[in-house]
């Protein structure tokens, strides 16, 4: 089953909820919340919506209901002889709209109220407005280095003489090492839809990769590198930190928002991300489409956190998802999808070195992801 965003997953809820899906359609959906809690939990805050609306509207439409009848009582009392007096029946319906009117009003008053309240809690607003948006994912359109790709296929097509056409990639970003053995993690939202993904080191040396395990919530792709001229490096040289950082905290990373790598400086901003995401820092770091995917590092040469995105129109706005999501993603890979051990690094190699020599020891581990 295809992968879903928040907002998409909040149309196959209201699909799922009201009907609109055939059998197969909701065996699907309900395998696909089975196996994802997020899911599930947004299913349920979406019903419970649903009915709270539902209340509200069968509220409305009593009080509407007792409107009505009072209304047809003034209009039948003005047609009635004053010395006849008024029936029975009609002091009855005057009886039960004094009586009921303050209740229907309180009530409809503290559905509405329920409803927002709810609906702000459960992160509703923060879903609309993340899809409005000031947000900017960092994915490169591979165009920009179009002269390099084509290169590249006129090398392939000299080795394979039967391959037809040329194949040119659409989107650039930056994944770095997990594991020696070839594992490296980037955005979900580069990989999207990928039919084959490719990474190129800082020497310019290519390989294929697949994915391996996504995890849309945080935005977060693991790959592992099946090229057989791959061969395995040696640890990473730093280490994840899954403890908070402290704001004001001097950061770094390494990407590719160009053929060749780009470091960048800054500091840590804010402890949350866009809309308040506590999965995320801010950052006051100068990002570009390409860097997404980078790794995020203090100047202990600790990873804290994975680029993702930047806040279009602030300057130096960026954001970066917390290594301690990472680390959770990575406990939830299922066993049987990795073919060799995903080994962490827990030895930091860079404490104590200037900037420029942890840069030299870690632009190895980072690489150009090229998506076809």
């Amino acid at each position: 089953m295809d992968y879903w965003n928040e907002q998409e997953r909040m149309m196959q809820a209201d699909r799922y909820l009201n009907g609109e899906m055939n059998a197969v359609e909701r065996a699907a959906f309900e395998q696909y919340c089975a196996e994802n809690p997020d899911a599930a939990e947004q299913l349920e805050t979406h019903r419970l919506f649903l009915q709270q609306l539902k209340t509200h509207a069968e509220r409305a439409r009593f009080k509407q209901a007792l409107a009505g009848a009072a209304a047809d009582f003034h209009q039948t009392s003005e047609s009635v002889d004053p010395d006849q007096g008024v029936s029975r029946k009609e002091v009855v319906i005057v009886s039960l709209w004094n009586r009921f009117k303050v209740n229907a009003m309180v009530a409809a008053s503290v559905a509405i109220i329920a409803v927002f309240s709810t609906l702000w809690l459960t992160g509703y607003y923060e879903t609309i407005e993340r899809a409005s948006s000031d947000y900017s994912a960092l994915r490169r359109d591979m165009n920009t280095v179009k002269k390099n790709v084509n290169a590249q296929n006129a090398v392939l097509r000299n080795i394979n003489q039967k391959q037809q056409g040329t194949v040119e990639s659409h989107f650039g970003a930056t994944g770095f090492i997990l594991s020696p053995n070839g594992y490296v993690v980037t955005n979900y939202h580069v990989v999207k839809d990928a039919d084959s993904v490719h990474l190129q080191n800082s020497k310019g040396e290519s390989y294929k990769a697949e994915v391996i395990y996504i995890d849309p919530t945080h935005d977060l792709a693991m790959l592992r590198i099946n090229d057989s001229t791959f061969r395995p490096l040696k640890m990473p040289p730093y280490t994840f930190k899954e403890s908070p950082s402290e704001l004001g905290e001097d950061v770094y990373t390494i990407g590719f928002p160009r053929d060749e790598v780009v470091y960048g400086q800054g500091y840590l901003s804010s402890r949350t991300g866009y809309a308040g995401d506590t999965t995320a820092y801010q950052l006051s770091i100068p990002v570009n489409p390409g860097n997404s995917g980078g790794p995020v590092l203090d100047s202990k040469g600790q990873v804290i956190g994975i680029i993702s995105g930047k806040q279009k129109g602030i300057e130096g706005a960026s954001f970066a998802i917390k290594t301690e999501a990472l680390m959770k993603s990575i406990a939830a890979i299922p066993a049987d999808s990795l073919e060799a051990k995903l080994m962490i690094n827990r030895k930091n190699a860079l404490g104590g070195l200037r900037r420029t020599e942890q840069i030299k020891r870690i632009q190895d581990y980072v690489f150009l992801v090229k998506v076809y």
